[in-house]
């Protein structure tokens, strides 16, 4: 079973956390995790641009140390670039400190103001700490594109659940590349046909 929208209980529980935006506006927030990618990165930027959608792009730092032109890229595009560690660690699987220096570290390449922790996992510790510095962002609406088990047609009919405010995940790794590809055209237009438009997360 996979749930797509996370529990009210969840939120609840770690409600300094940002899970979803309130807006009286018709508005959602698209993020994709991960990148910069080279073989994806300007594919998204380029669905999102036809479409007249903004996103906050949540990187890797040694992906953004590596690939500098795409964080340009994605910025003059007038998307946001968020921290997600700097090598994708797992919090739990490493010290708190060590994980609090690969956050530090990131910020070199990406935002120093928002952070989203790799598998949605954060030591509650950690969090405190981090809080003090940045705007935790989690999600309303995870779309499972990294996995295979989940059909593409199953996540667009879920799609057509999405409501304003939400905080949708996405991503941006080549493993999810042929998938992203058809699932981001289709998202955007079921929120078109809501009449939803996507826009970034404000620092």
């Amino acid at each position: 079973m996979r749930i797509f929208r996370t529990i009210g209980i969840i939120r609840w529980i770690f409600s300094d956390r940002i899970w979803r935006i309130s807006t009286d506006d018709p508005i959602v927030y698209l993020t994709f995790d991960d990148g910069p990618t080279p073989e994806l990165t300007n594919k998204i930027l380029a669905i999102l641009d036809a479409y007249n959608a903004k996103a906050t792009f949540f990187c890797v730092g040694e992906n953004a140390e590596k690939r500098p032109e795409l964080i340009r890229s994605i910025q003059e595009q007038g998307h946001v670039v968020g921290n997600h560690t700097q090598s994708h660690q797992k919090s739990g699987t490493i010290s708190r400190e060590a994980y609090e220096k690969a956050v530090q570290q990131a910020e070199n390449s990406t935002s120093a103001e928002l952070f989203r922790p790799p598998y949605g996992r954060l030591n509650y510790f950690a969090g405190k700490r981090l809080s003090e510095k940045y705007k935790i962002v989690m999600w309303s609406w995870l779309s499972y594109d990294y996995d295979r088990s989940v059909s593409l047609q199953k996540i667009i009919k879920k799609a057509s659940r999405i409501r304003k405010g939400d905080v949708i995940v996405l991503h941006d790794n080549a493993k999810v590349e042929d998938r992203i590809l058809i699932l981001l055209p289709e998202i955007l237009n079921i929120l078109k046909k809501k009449g939803l438009r996507s826009e970034v997360i404000s620092a």
